[in-house]
Parts: structure tokens; sequence; C-alpha cells
């Protein structure tokens, strides 16, 4: 299973009023694993950025005078996410300024949602927490994903974050791109230890019948708020 993990950054809030996109990242997950492969793109816009843009993410119009245009790349980032499920938080905006950009390539390129499916983490999560906060910050706080280095908006950046954040919500593996230097660093402090050989083999203690019935119960959970797609039931019905 193949997905891209995508966020953008935008010179303001509408693409109906001529917005754009500044910033596209994304990073490759494999069977629920990074890869290490990501897509990562500054854009010359061609208008200026709204102040309150340049406040969430410190781009300007400076920074991007010399970067190429969206026409520039756009093959290379259709040919990235061609046939992978994009897992995009408020895949509305995203997507929406995504297709105005093909639209303004005048016929060249089609809609996204004919290379790819899509993945949208804010319904997912408004589903599994109706009534509370569903933002990323929100997500990172209620999953315990350390997003510290986020002072300002980044879309490669936020594209980690969102990664760590979906592999959370839908049972997954946390923490694949966030701390690294210092797990790193932790590793090196940990001295070796001699095994103990004439240590006796440690007992093993099956679960019971409720515990299996309880973790059975959570499974159906995960494939409910995923909309079909828990790793675990797939993989159970490969036994």
């Amino acid at each position: 299973m193949r997905q891209i993990v995508l966020d953008t950054e935008t010179t303001g809030l509408e693409p109906s009023q001529g917005h754009r996109i500044i910033e596209i990242g994304c990073v490759e997950l494999i069977n629920r694993r990074p890869t290490g492969n990501h897509f990562h793109q500054y854009l010359q816009p061609d208008r200026t950025i709204d102040e309150g843009a340049i406040e969430v993410h410190g781009l300007t119009n400076e920074f991007l005078k010399d970067k190429p245009r969206f026409s520039d790349i756009v093959a290379d980032y259709v040919e990235f996410v061609r046939g992978a499920e994009l897992v995009i938080h408020n895949a509305p905006f995203d997507v929406g300024f995504i297709n105005t950009e093909f639209r303004l390539l005048k016929g060249q390129w089609k809609q996204l949602e004919d290379y790819c499916s899509i993945l949208d983490t804010l319904m997912l999560a408004r589903k599994m927490h109706p009534g509370q906060k569903n933002s990323l910050d929100a997500l990172c706080k209620r999953y315990n994903i350390d997003n510290s280095q986020r002072t300002l908006h980044g879309a490669l950046l936020d594209a980690e974050i969102l990664a760590d954040v979906y592999l959370a919500m839908t049972g997954g593996q946390t923490s694949l791109f966030l701390d690294r230097s210092r797990e790193t660093e932790q590793r090196r402090q940990v001295k070796p230890e001699l095994k103990d050989l004439t240590r006796q083999p440690l007992r093993i203690i099956h679960a019971s019948a409720d515990e299996l019935a309880e973790h059975n119960d959570y499974i159906e959970m995960l494939q409910e708020a995923s909309d079909g797609r828990c790793i675990w039931k797939t993989m159970d019905n490969l036994k």
C-alpha cells in the first residue's frame, strides 16, 4: 500500500481570489512505513503573499522570486503521487488549490482525483473524536506527537508530523520522523549489558478469552474509523 502524506502552503486562503500555492511537501509511506522518499518544492506564485499568510508560514516574495513555477514542476509532482493514496489534513483546501493550478495550465492536466485517491484525516479525526478540537496541533497533543520543531508552518515538516499523527490515529507506529537525533544520542549513552545465560526462560502468558475479545473489538473500531483500511484486518484475511 503506497500512501503520500501531503501539505501545501499558499499566498492566502481562497484560490477563487487568485491565491496560489507557494510550497508543496510530500512524504512517502509504503505499508505504513516511511521510505525516505519525499517531494518538496517552493514555488514562485506570480503574485504578492498576504501578510496574514506570511505570519503563518514565514515565506516571502523575496525568498520565492527565483523559485520555479508550478508549470515547471507539475510533471514531476504528478509522477510522484500517481497511483497513491494521498493523506491530507483538511483535504478540500489543498486539493482545491492543486486543482486550480492544474486548471491554470489550460487543459494540459486532469484533476488530482484522476491521478490518485484521497484520504482526509480531518474527517477521520472528526469521526473518531466528535465535538473535540481536531487541528493538527490538537491531534499532536492528543496522541503525544512531538511538534516542538513547528514554530512556523512548513509543508514538508507538517507532512512529516501528519504522517506520525495519521499512524497514531489508525493504531500504527508513531514518531517515525521526529526526534531522530535525540533518539540516536540516547542510544549512544546506553551501556551494553551482558546477557545472563543462567537465567530461566521467560514465562509465556497467553491472552485470556476476554482479552482476545477486547482486542478484536478494538481492531473492528480501527477498521470502521479507517474506512476499511486497517492493516491488521488485511493481514488476518491473508492467513
